[in-house]
């Protein structure tokens, strides 16, 4: 399939040829009819895109911050590498369009291959032949629809949610600041529900198309003179029931405007980008006024559960939501209540789409709504995209491909595989990544389905997903007789464990979990000096908060924190002292959500070792994350973030010390290769990686059970 792209360092934009997305579970595999380019949001984008570095950097500070945080942490080496991901990577753009569906996947109810619908979401609704949505931003549609108003299904739920917020009825005045695309839909929106609309714009030509096609009923130009008293005259002296704020502008004008123009008690909605940084007299405290935001679609918007799991809200507690929105702009449509065919000032053939993003940012002509359109007639197959055939004729002994290849991938395991390697095939669930990757690291093909790579003349597969495939892409990958590599955990369950370690005796094949600590420098220094000698080992990580609507959070597709990241200091603690942990305790920090996230772990192992991992979200965020203290026979050595190491003992203390922070990925990956090539086995034995997996679901389990002691049995 072919999909319009971008690079944010060049601002270089090409349609391309790519894989079709992943159909996963709760999603529709869709064939785009019609897509919408919002001029606003993309048109800053692609703007921000074209311009220097230094351009960049003052459009977006805080970006700039977080890569000082880095280099800080991490040294210039990661810095430069993650950096030049983000620049050099394929970025989809699009958010809103319609087809039909050509694709349902698993756990769907209610569509089936032939409906048309209408799509929406950022990474979702691309600019692309074929798109993979879940189920919760998808609109069914009547056979009868038309495709290319139905394809504005995002912006009119956005411009809906605005007008719910503003909480109007029948007669009352808003005042609509912001023609762009939005601001027209909203004023539509509201002049169906009989509310007379006040348009305001600094375009003249705006507010021309606005009273031209009666989207308002009055329409002003904001510097026009003695707007405010014609305002005041239009709505009795009292002044606007609401105000709607659809304009993006760094301005505070259109805010105090509003409080200006709004009558005592009444409310200011904001739908556009604008700072909310009004003058509280005279305006906002004598008048009470109320400030609402509007939050895109509606509810469920950038909600995991509700957008990827596809978890509706009760109907009778959130009469709106997101999807509601959707089907009640896709309504107005059907019965004609509102007419939208106007807006479509420019329509352009897909193949055309750059032209669109010329004309938004050369402001050339005039524009309000851009529409690309596809070849509805065109065949669309699921298809490996060939990037060097050349390379099918080479045969290695170590040969790979990947599923998943997201930013740690990237950054950490393919730039490590050796140049001998032969690197057969790439997916990821956006075909733009799977090609990108593809095309970087000389790799024969991207695939669009997990049975191309599964399938394929590779030995050994590497295995880079969120947390919740890794278990099903382990036991796929011994299934296919291939050695797997696996990122952190190995799995999120004791039955999918059980499973894994079945398969791997029955296949013979090696498993490799990416427990890349051991291998850092300061480890393999500890190691050779302490060996295999009893130890009381403390492993303190200041973790720092994440949200907890993260998917790490989440228990279904991250693990939690414990599960999914706690492995890796359990791994840690177990190859220094060279035996397996026995027993294990763990209690939690009192967390009214639940997310186990400032723990302590208390380890028990087979030589008479102990060791603690304290795993805290609440600590200072200069704290150095990362703190290993492992006392041996009258020493102490104490690794200091994977970047300094000092021994104490008698006498001065020995410090070593690295310019850049090295957690041993570029070794892991080294010494699987070089020791799956000579034994056919990874550089871990399984029964390690086993039992540490093990341990972290019995930590869990004493958490859930006052911090009782769990005995491992293996």
């Amino acid at each position: 399939m072919r999909q319009l792209t971008q690079k944010l360092g060049s601002g270089e934009m090409k349609i391309q040829d790519v894989p079709q997305p992943q159909l996963g579970p709760g999603m529709l595999l869709v064939q785009n009819h019609y897509s919408i380019i919002s001029a606003g949001t993309e048109g800053s984008t692609v703007s921000a895109a074209r311009k220097s570095l230094i351009g960049k950097a003052k459009e977006r500070p805080q970006q700039v911050k977080q890569v000082i945080d880095v280099l800080k942490k991490q040294g210039p080496i990661q810095t430069y590498r993650a950096i030049n991901k983000k620049l050099d990577s394929y970025s989809p753009l699009g958010y809103s369009s319609s087809g039909v569906i050509i694709g349902v996947g698993n756990e769907v109810r209610g569509y089936k291959v032939g409906d048309y619908v209408a799509c929406a979401g950022v990474g979702y609704a691309n600019h692309a032949e074929v798109v993979a949505v879940p189920v919760n931003l998808c609109v069914r549609l009547e056979k009868e629809a038309n495709l290319r108003d139905a394809a504005y299904n995002t912006l009119g739920a956005i411009s809906m949610q605005g007008v719910r917020q503003a909480d109007l009825r029948l007669g009352e005045t808003c005042v609509i600041v912001g023609l762009g695309l939005l601001g027209q839909l909203a004023s539509l929106i509201l002049r169906a529900s009989g509310v007379e609309v006040i348009g305001i714009d600094i375009d003249p030509l705006s507010v021309d198309f606005a009273l031209k096609n009666k989207c308002v009923d009055h329409g002003f130009v904001r510097n026009s003179t003695g707007i405010e008293d014609k305002i005041d005259q239009l709505t009795g002296g009292h002044g606007a029931d609401a105000v709607i704020i659809s304009a993006a502008t760094s301005s505070l004008d259109p805010i105090n405007f509003a409080g200006a123009i709004a009558r005592k008690k009444g409310k200011v909605v904001v739908l556009g980008a604008v700072p909310t940084g009004f003058d509280r007299d005279p305006f906002w405290y004598r008048k009470e006024l109320e400030l609402k935001m509007a939050c895109s679609y509606g509810p469920g918007r950038y909600d995991l559960n509700y957008e990827e799991k596809g978890h509706d809200y009760p109907f009778a507690y959130v009469r709106w939501t997101e999807k509601r929105n959707m089907e009640a702009f896709q309504r107005l449509l059907s019965k004609r209540a509102i007419d939208i065919s106007f807006m479509s000032t420019h329509e352009f053939a897909f193949e055309r789409a750059p032209e669109a993003y010329d004309l938004i940012i050369g402001k050339n002509e005039p524009f309000i709504g851009l529409v690309l359109r596809y070849d509805s007639d065109k065949k669309q197959e699921s298809r490996r995209i060939i990037i060097d055939s050349t390379k099918g004729e080479k045969v290695t002994d170590f040969s790979v491909s990947f599923i998943g290849a997201g930013s740690y991938a990237q950054g950490n395991l393919l730039p490590n595989i050796p140049g001998s390697a032969q690197r057969v095939g790439v997916m990821t669930n956006s075909g733009t990544t799977s090609k990108r990757v593809a095309e970087k690291f000389a790799f024969e093909y991207a695939a669009s389905e997990e049975s191309m790579i599964l399938n394929d003349k590779s030995n050994t597969l590497f295995i880079a997903t969120r947390h919740d495939s890794h278990g099903d892409y382990v036991l796929k990958g011994l299934e296919s007789d291939k050695h797997v590599f696996v990122e952190k955990p190995l799995c999120l369950n004791e039955t999918e464990l059980s499973e894994i370690r079945q398969l791997k005796h029955h296949k013979n094949k090696a498993v490799m979990v990416g427990f890349n600590r051991r291998f850092s420098p300061f480890a393999k220094q500890v190691k050779k000096k302490y060996g295999s000698g009893m130890m009381s080992m403390i492993y303190r990580v200041n973790a720092g908060k994440i949200p907890a609507d993260s998917w790490i959070q989440d228990r279904e597709i991250g693990g939690g924190r414990l599960v999914g990241e706690v492995c890796h200091f359990i791994d840690f603690l177990t190859f220094l002292n060279g035996s397996l942990p026995i027993a294990v305790s763990a209690q939690s920090m009192d967390d009214s959500q639940g997310l186990n996230d400032s723990i302590n772990i208390s380890l028990k192992f087979a030589n008479g070792s102990i060791g603690v991992v304290s795993y805290l979200s609440n600590g200072g965020p200069s704290l150095a994350k990362e703190y290993v203290e492992i006392n041996c026979s009258g020493s102490t050595a104490v690794i200091n973030d994977f970047k300094e190491l000092k021994f104490y003992g008698r006498g001065k203390p020995q410090k070593k010390k690295l310019y850049n922070q090295d957690k041993g990925q570029k070794d892991m990956v080294k010494d699987f290769v070089t020791s799956l090539s000579k034994t056919g086995e990874a550089p871990i034995s399984f029964e390690e990686i086993y039992v540490v997996t093990l341990a972290t679901f019995k930590a869990l389990d004493s958490i859930n059970h006052g911090g009782e002691q769990r005995k491992l049995e293996f």
